[in-house]
């Protein structure tokens, strides 16, 4: 049998992967860009740029904000459509409303993205600020959610994390990969992650994994205070069953064998024992 020879994508050479570097070009702290500065940042020739741009004004993927470009409303209708997300952030966001109410600090719902952490939703109070924002991301080895994605997670995702990188953000930030490695060994036996001023000064944050009905981790519930007024067992008995409570909610859903028609029998839905409680 002949071997298949995957050849490598340089995405300046297709039509999609222009598209790609054109729309990632776009950042929260860079909402409006020129067209000088969209090629800078796409890489891309400024007769490509302003053909694309128009295209994409055209269909609704980009707008005009006086001379510059920002990103359009339709691919905020689009990403609406992101099924499983949406799903996991509804039945996420009552439990997570809980946990605010009981900390008072900030809840977050994240899920894995290549080798860095997303965030679906975020519920703040009035008096704490974090630099987070929903669809923004963070590094997995420095934040809560991170350690217990990455905790549950095949050891190659550590491997492809510690050969990024472990950047230093904090003074308190794990960057020995052996180090890591512990504290990840830690969260698997716990079922509970923690980080203290290692992303932010002054804050320090929890998580518990969220599984799905055959109980694999599909994301990781937190919540942020600031150190100084931290309650370590309120919060981990915050955010355990907040997790707890959304895991069951997507097993419930979307119970196993639903697909193949086995009527969901396979795995009862997640128990407290799945988060280190007897």
């Amino acid at each position: 049998m002949d071997s298949v020879v995957i050849e490598p994508i340089d995405p300046a050479n297709s039509v999609l992967g222009k598209l790609t570097l054109l729309l990632g070009a776009f950042g929260f702290d860079n909402p409006d860009l020129s067209l000088t500065e969209l090629v800078r940042r796409s890489g891309l020739t400024k007769p490509t740029v302003h053909r694309l741009c128009g295209e994409l004004i055209h269909w609704g993927y980009l707008e005009r904000s006086g001379t510059d470009y920002r990103l359009g409303i339709r691919l905020f209708e689009i990403g609406q459509r992101v099924g499983s997300q949406r799903q996991l952030r509804d039945a996420a966001r009552p439990f997570m409303e809980d946990v605010q109410r009981m900390t008072g600090g900030v809840v977050h719902l994240a899920v894995r993205y290549g080798t860095e952490v997303l965030y679906l939703d975020k519920i703040t109070g009035h008096r704490v600020v974090q630099p987070s924002r929903i669809a923004g991301r963070m590094p997995m080895h420095c934040t809560a959610t991170g350690k217990v994605l990455l905790a549950f997670a095949s050891p190659e995702l550590l491997r492809m994390v510690v050969a990024a990188g472990l950047t230093r953000m904090t003074r308190h930030t794990i960057t020995a990969p052996g180090s890591l490695a512990h504290e990840l060994a830690q969260v698997r036996r716990a079922h509970l992650s923690k980080e203290v001023e290692e992303t932010r000064l002054g804050y320090l944050s929890m998580a518990a994994p969220i599984r799905d009905a055959a109980g694999s981790v599909i994301a990781a519930l937190s919540a942020t205070v600031p150190s100084a007024r931290a309650n370590l067992p309120l919060i981990s008995r915050g955010v355990r069953n907040a997790a707890h409570s959304t895991s069951d909610s997507v097993a419930r859903a979307d119970p196993p064998g639903a697909a193949d028609g086995t009527g969901g029998a396979v795995r009862p839905a997640p128990s407290r024992a799945d988060y280190g409680e007897e």
